[in-house]
C-alpha cells in the first residue's frame, strides 16, 4: 500500500496562513483549533472581532501566552464581555486579572466573585472591590448586590440604611448564619435592621441568631419575649450574667428562669371529682 499523506490544508503552515487570512465568516471554524500556533495567527487576523475573542475565551485550556496577547489589544479590552471573561480565565496572568478586576462593572464583579472556577484570591479581591463601592452605589445597584451578591456582600448590606436592601440581603440564597451573626455583633446596627432580622422567618429560627438578638441593645423587646421559651436554662443563666442587660429584660429573663426552675405545683382536685 502506498503511504498516505495529509491534505495540504491540514498541514501546520497552511493552517497558520489560512487562520491569519480567514474572512470574518470563516473565523469561527478556527476558534476551536487545538494548535496554539493557529490560534496565535488568528489573533493577528484583522477580521477577528470582539465577539470572536469572547467565544475563544470560553476555552479553559488556552495558555497564558495567548491570553497575554489578547490583553494587549486595546480594541478588544474596550469590550466589557471580553474583559470579564479574560479576568476570570484560570490561565490569565495574575497581573492582568488584577488590573481587569478594577475595570469591571458591578454585575461582572458579582458574577466573578461567585464562580468556583475562579482563583480564590481573585474572588476575594472581587468581593473587596464590591465592598469598597457599596457606600457610593445608587439604590438600584445596591438592591442588585443584595439580591445576587456573595455571602460577604449580603452580610455587609445588612447594615444598609434602606430596609428594602436589608430585606433582599436577608433573602439572599448565599447569606450565611455567620454573616448574620457578624452583623448582629455590631452594637451600632440600626434598630430597624435588628428588628428586620428578628422578624425574618428563616434567620430568627436559628438559636444562635436568637441569642445574638437577645444580647443586642437595639433588639425589640416584643420579639425577644417570643424567643425566651425556646432558650435553655444554661442560655438564660449566661444572659443574666451580662452586665449591660436593660433592667426590664433582666426581669423577664429572671422570671423565665424561675418559672422553669421552680414550676408551680398542680392544683389539687376535689375528692370525688
Amino acid at each position: 500500500m502506498g503511504q498516505t499523506t495529509k491534505p495540504p490544508s491540514s498541514a501546520p503552515a497552511s493552517a497558520v496562513v489560512a487562520a491569519d487570512a480567514a474572512s470574518r465568516d470563516a473565523i469561527p471554524a478556527y476558534l476551536h483549533d487545538e494548535r496554539m500556533d493557529v490560534i496565535a495567527a488568528l489573533l493577528g487576523n484583522p477580521a477577528l472581532e470582539e465577539e470572536h475573542v469572547a467565544l475563544l475565551l470560553e476555552r479553559r485550556e488556552l495558555p497564558a501566552a495567548i491570553l497575554d496577547a489578547i490583553a494587549r489589544k486595546k480594541v478588544w479590552m474596550a469590550n466589557a464581555v471580553v474583559r470579564r471573561k479574560l479576568a476570570a480565565h484560570p490561565h490569565t496572568p495574575r497581573r492582568i486579572s488584577v488590573r481587569l478586576l478594577r475595570e469591571l462593572y458591578l454585575l461582572d464583579l458579582i458574577q466573578l466573585s461567585l464562580q468556583p472556577a475562579v482563583a480564590p484570591e481573585l474572588r476575594r479581591l472581587a468581593e473587596e472591590l464590591i465592598l469598597a463601592r457599596l457606600g457610593q452605589l445608587p439604590l438600584g445597584q445596591k438592591r442588585m448586590a443584595a439580591r445576587r451578591g456573595s455571602a460577604r456582600i449580603a452580610g455587609a448590606l445588612l447594615a444598609d440604611g434602606n430596609l428594602g436592601v436589608v430585606a433582599l440581603a436577608l433573602d439572599n440564597a448565599f447569606l450565611t448564619e455567620s454573616q448574620v451573626l457578624k452583623a448582629l455583633a455590631r452594637s451600632s446596627l440600626p434598630a430597624e435592621n435588628v428588628a428586620a432580622i428578628s422578624r425574618h422567618a428563616k434567620w430568627s429560627s436559628y438559636i444562635t441568631v436568637r441569642l445574638a438578638l437577645v444580647r443586642h441593645p437595639r433588639a425589640p423587646l416584643e420579639r425577644i419575649l417570643v424567643f425566651l421559651p425556646d432558650l435553655t436554662l444554661g442560655d438564660l443563666g449566661d444572659l443574666l450574667s451580662l452586665a449591660h442587660l436593660p433592667a426590664n429584660l433582666r426581669q423577664y429573663l429572671q422570671h423565665e428562669l424561675a418559672r422553669r426552675s421552680h414550676p408551680l405545683a398542680l392544683p389539687q382536685t376535689k375528692a370525688g371529682a
